[in-house]
């Protein structure tokens, strides 16, 4: 018990500079302020949190940088457009997730993409487009939207780049986790399969805000291990139960619109500070966050108390769902029975041709 308490509270050393936490919150943060001194907040929110695919800049080599940058921003419109489009229908948005979320995790892997955040911004923001009102009218400039915030985060992260690895010679590393193809197949659908149930699931409770449950099962199943899931899982829960109580504090203070609209951008500086050196803190905070950036103005004045008890439900909910599934995505019995099977129906196949 006093190690795993250890574990929870332990603050990890890491190589990140002080400076990428900063760019993480500009880029969040001018999409929202423009938001609030133009009288259009909420598409101002939609903008930063498309802008956060900034935190997929990782890589030592400006060019490559700046490729997986463009190609993540492509993702992540593809993403709010595969939402938008398919949220017509509680069954129909959860299949679709769930496929998605499954095509996304088996893709990333072909293009060596798998470090953090690896899908989960993918997944997010699909998870929020498919739980919105269907409204095909809107889809065109909400897809503006998400590409006026990818634009901005490519935008600052060139310059960032050019600035920060001006002097650098480091050699570029990608980092791979060499898989066999069966396992990774059996992972993508292990995935996907718990995604789009956290969805259904949400969508059978008569949810609210469906969109809170499959993001915190994606972000639990995001462990290494199945301890680390479980451990995660915990932290999640224990760190997204201050941050509600954070929260509520907060708008029991009545705070205006625009102190908000700052608290976001200083939210989103510590969220990438700790991040990376304790998880369980960093919720916290990512909790007081999301739910500034995700709720509409009146959700967050008219009452506080029912908003926190929801949301804490939600997530509950969907972090008890992704420990269930990084349970099962790390059970290497399972994992063998279930790529030996993949492995007899493709012989199996090919014979038949033969």
């Amino acid at each position: 018990m006093a190690e795993m308490l250890k574990q929870l509270l332990e603050f990890k050393q890491t190589d990140r500079k002080w400076h990428l936490p900063v760019l993480a919150g500009l880029c969040v943060g001018l999409p929202v302020l423009a938001g609030y001194f133009t009288d259009n907040l909420q598409d101002g929110k939609l903008v930063s949190m498309a802008a956060l695919v900034i935190l997929y800049i990782q890589s030592q080599s400006i060019a490559r940088r700046m490729i997986v940058l463009m190609a993540s921003s492509f993702g992540i419109m593809v993403s709010y457009a595969v939402g938008a489009l398919f949220g017509f229908n509680p069954v129909v948005a959860s299949l679709v997730l769930g496929l998605y979320a499954f095509t996304v995790h088996l893709v990333l892997y072909y293009l060596k993409m798998v470090r953090p955040p690896g899908n989960f911004f993918f997944i997010m923001i699909a998870s929020v487009a498919i739980s919105l009102p269907h409204n095909l009218e809107t889809v065109p400039h909400k897809i503006g939207l998400v590409g006026i915030g990818t634009m901005i985060s490519c935008l600052l992260g060139l310059v960032y780049s050019l600035v920060t690895l001006r002097n650098t010679n480091a050699a570029d590393e990608v980092i791979t986790v060499t898989k066999n193809q069966y396992i990774n197949f059996v992972e993508s659908v292990t995935f996907g399969f718990f995604v789009g149930v956290s969805l259904l699931i949400a969508h059978l409770f008569e949810l609210d805000t469906p969109y809170w449950v499959p993001t915190s099962c994606a972000a639990v199943m995001q462990g290494i291990s199945a301890t680390h899931i479980w451990q995660r899982s915990a932290q999640r829960v224990l760190g997204t139960f201050i941050g509600l109580v954070l929260t509520w504090f907060i708008l029991l203070l009545n705070p205006s619109m625009l102190v908000i609209t700052l608290g976001i951008i200083l939210l989103q500086i510590i969220v990438e500070f700790l991040i990376v050196r304790n998880y369980g803190i960093a919720v916290v905070f990512i909790t007081v966050l999301t739910i500034f950036l995700a709720e509409t103005g009146t959700a967050l004045t008219i009452n506080p108390s029912e908003l926190i008890q929801a949301r804490f439900f939600d997530i509950l909910t969907g972090s008890i769902i992704g420990a269930i599934g990084g349970w099962i995505l790390f059970n290497e019995r399972l994992q063998f029975i279930a790529t030996r099977q993949i492995r007899k129906t493709r012989i199996s196949l090919v014979r038949r041709k033969l």
